[in-house]
């Protein structure tokens, strides 16, 4: 299946996908998001994957990071922000060959290190990250007080 970057032509299917990633946000907000990653010329770019008969079933955001990543030691990091396929499209190859072109874009950018995240609940997302060659390099649990 083939993997190009993202077009202003794959908002509704994108948008589509990024609901079922992430389903608490509303759909206003991921159009709005797609929007300024498709105006971005430099520091954010997404790719898709599409079927046979164009459709999109999968999806990869990606960013240059140049503030601290953790684990990582060089700045800028190319950044995996999300990552999404459809369930019956998932273990053909497409979540790899969609790190990969996150992985192409950073190289072409200086980045010499790929980075991603997990909740540390999300023990697919752990599995396939391995699968795809990360490694993870440690585990960090946030805290928050109210002033």
């Amino acid at each position: 299946m083939p993997i190009r970057p993202a077009a202003p032509r794959d908002l509704d299917d994108w948008t589509a996908l990024r609901a079922e990633l992430w389903p608490e946000d509303a759909i206003a907000d991921h159009r709005a998001e797609i929007a300024e990653a498709l105006a971005s010329e430099n520091d954010l770019i997404a790719f898709v994957a599409e079927d046979s008969e164009g459709h999109i079933v999968g999806f990869v955001e990606a960013s240059l990071r140049h503030d601290y990543v953790n684990g990582c030691e060089t700045s800028p990091v190319a950044f995996v922000e999300g990552l999404y396929v459809r369930p019956e499209f998932r273990k053909a190859g497409l979540g790899l060959a969609l790190c990969d072109a996150v992985a192409d874009w950073g190289r072409r950018r200086g980045c010499a290190e790929l980075a991603s995240d997990a909740l540390a609940d999300n023990l697919e997302s752990h599995a396939f990250h391995q699968a795809v060659g990360f490694e993870e390099t440690e585990r960090v649990v946030y805290f928050r007080k109210a002033l």
